[in-house]
């Protein structure tokens, strides 16, 4: 059962470091995500370590927050170029979005006064929904879906609240088909099939390989915290959880990509700019 609250926020444009540091800003609709990953890094941050709950049964809704980031955005703006990741502790597109439409709201007032580049990191299918105003962004844009896997039994295993992987390949084959840049995030590997590069690159052109090693912001350490190991091990594929695994995925979208479509850990998800 997930607790829902809904707040009013106080700012919204948050300064960018660490990992995206290529980012003048982070921008997140919701605190806190339905998804609840076994393996997201925000478990160990502030966000969910000061709430009772844990990760993944509580969510605040950032309400009447449009007309503040219209503000926010127009004040930053005149300052240099704004560069924003939407989302980095949520997702922007979890299922609350559909009634809450909070992350439309966000894209409309972005619409009216567009930052310079904007990245939409998600795992839903719903980011289809708003194709209308993310044509209107294309030119300043890249989304960016989740696609750790291609099997199913994985994806239960790692991440069972989060969206099927065949609806997450078909809303990217939607936005590519739409003329919108997309890249799928393998982000992190988790145990694949043979003919995983095969089935993503036949829906978009341009893929992110990232592990927890690199990608979870202490060289790893944190997600060992979190016991992932131990998921890897139950399903037989303990080899899988390897500081090098990520090259054989590499290797295997090398077959169907040129070079400069695969982008690993940081780089891929700089801005385009």
């Amino acid at each position: 059962m997930t607790t829902f609250s809904r707040k009013q926020p106080k700012s919204l444009l948050n300064p960018a470091s660490g990992y995206l540091t290529g980012y003048s800003h982070t921008l997140n609709p919701y605190a806190g995500c339905q998804y609840g990953c076994s393996y997201c890094y925000v478990r160990k941050m502030p966000v969910a370590l000061f709430r009772r709950e844990p990760w993944g049964e509580w969510v605040d809704a950032k309400i009447g927050s449009a007309q503040l980031l219209a503000k926010e955005l127009a004040k930053e703006k005149r300052k240099g170029p704004v560069t924003i990741f939407m989302s980095s502790s949520t997702d922007p597109y979890q299922p609350l979005e559909a009634s809450e439409q909070i992350t439309r709201s966000f894209l409309e007032a972005m619409v009216s006064d567009p930052p310079d580049f904007l990245f939409v990191q998600t795992r839903s299918p719903l980011v289809t929904r708003d194709i209308d105003l993310l044509l209107a962004l294309k030119d300043r844009l890249r989304i960016s879906m989740t696609v750790e896997t291609d099997l199913e039994s994985v994806r239960k295993a790692f991440t069972p609240s989060a969206p099927p992987v065949a609806g997450r390949l078909a809303a990217l084959r939607k936005l590519a088909e739409a003329g919108l840049p997309t890249q799928a995030a393998v982000s992190p590997v988790l145990p694949s099939s043979p003919a995983f590069a095969e089935i993503v690159a036949g829906v978009t052109d341009r893929v992110c390989i990232d592990d927890f090693f690199m990608g979870d912001g202490s060289l790893g350490r944190r997600t060992e915290t979190l016991g992932i190991r131990a998921i890897f091990e139950e399903m037989g594929f303990g080899d899988w959880y390897d500081r090098k695994r990520y090259l054989d995925i590499v290797s295997a979208f090398e077959a169907y990509l040129p070079p400069k479509r695969i982008k690993i850990s940081q780089a891929g998800f700089l801005p385009d700019v």
